[in-house]
């Protein structure tokens, strides 16, 4: 029985493509080659100093262009990755933003 299981590993295997690419990259793509998703947050910079909501977070998703949105609270650690298709909105204690930036 372990004859068999090992003669179908060998023969799976066989049939592998070692040139085959992967369908994923680790490298950077332009915004317009990764469906159009930029951040610009330029363009959202009015917001500062308006109180955070969901409704003003949809808002400037929207406006910014970018595919996704992180909250910054106060005080909070966040991962240092840096993904240029997001914006980060950062607000104090209540609830104000205080600065817009991507990454």
């Amino acid at each position: 029985m372990r004859i068999v299981a090992l003669l179908a590993c060998v023969a799976v295997s066989a049939c592998a493509n070692p040139e085959r690419k992967a369908p994923y990259t680790t490298e950077p793509v332009p915004a317009d080659k990764a469906g159009g998703f930029a951040c610009a947050a330029e363009s959202v910079q009015y917001a500062i100093g308006q109180k955070s909501s969901a409704e003003l977070g949809s808002k400037l998703v929207k406006e910014s262009g970018s595919a996704s949105l992180r909250w910054m609270p106060p005080r909070s650690m966040a991962t240092m990755d840096y993904r240029a298709d997001r914006l980060n909105v950062h607000y104090n204690d209540d609830m104000v933003i205080t600065r817009i930036n991507c990454g």
